[in-house]
């Protein structure tokens, strides 16, 4: 059974449904994990935190999640 993998077309590059879900969910669980844990009555803390939230689910993301694209180089030859 062949099963084809979905694609999109984002920001001018191709990426699977898949991944591109999982990256979200991920990004989207450490940004609001770090910014639940930051002081409630300080408002520079909670941005603080919710920014080194969204920094660590990139990276998450970026190691765990590799890229499916393919390159290929062709040299052109003229005559």
């Amino acid at each position: 059974m062949d099963k084809k993998k979905q694609m999109v077309e984002i920001w001018g590059d191709v990426v699977e449904i898949k991944s591109l879900i999982i990256a979200i969910i991920v990004s989207i669980v450490s940004t609001m994990g770090f910014y639940a844990i930051a002081p409630s009555d300080d408002k520079t803390k909670q941005l603080f935190f919710g920014l080194i939230g969204a920094v660590i689910g990139f990276t998450i993301s970026a190691i765990f999640i590799k890229p499916k694209r393919i390159i290929v180089i062709e040299e052109k030859i003229e005559e």
